[in-house]
């Protein structure tokens, strides 16, 4: 009565690629969640999988559809970071302050994993989201140890000259 739906070789593939793109966003956002970011998990997963997903569909859609157009993969990829650039000066500007540019910033990494796992780069894309995740863990410590010393330095009192009695 009920028949599965015929998948083709290139749409398991594209499942793969989105349940990857998926893991890697959910890895980034579990961090932001953890030090309480407003962009957590959710969004870092749904930003990896929108990204992979317009990757995939223009190249499926070329492949089956426009064989002998000549759609150009960049053109997708460069709306992609336009379309998250918008969204990044969304998480930046909130309540007429600046913050959020960590956060807006591993969002438009997290576009490129996405772009890079539905391009079929999945090492790269892997290789970039332990990187990612090292300037959130370990550069976040650097930071505050260079920024503690810095205003350490900034608090000492003047030296004092004692000029000689003449």
């Amino acid at each position: 009565m009920f028949e599965l739906i015929p998948i083709s070789v290139e749409e398991a593939t594209a499942f793969w690629q989105l349940l990857l793109a998926l893991v890697l966003g959910i890895l980034l956002g579990t961090e932001r969640s953890i030090v309480g970011k407003r962009a957590g998990m959710r969004t870092f997963a749904l930003v990896a999988v929108a990204s992979c997903l317009f990757v995939v569909l223009g190249e499926l859609i070329t492949t089956y559809y426009l064989p002998e157009a000549n759609v150009a993969p960049l053109r997708i990829a460069a709306a992609i970071v336009t379309g998250i650039g918008f969204l990044g000066t969304g998480i930046i500007i909130f309540d007429t302050e600046l913050r959020g540019l960590t956060t807006a910033a591993s969002l438009w990494v997290t576009a490129g994993i996405g772009m890079a796992v539905g391009f079929g780069f999945y090492a790269i894309a892997i290789f970039t989201t332990l990187i990612t995740l090292f300037v959130f863990e370990v550069l976040w410590h650097v930071e505050q140890y260079v920024a503690r010393h810095v205003r350490m330095d900034d608090q000492r009192p003047e030296p004092t000259v004692v000029e000689p009695d003449a």
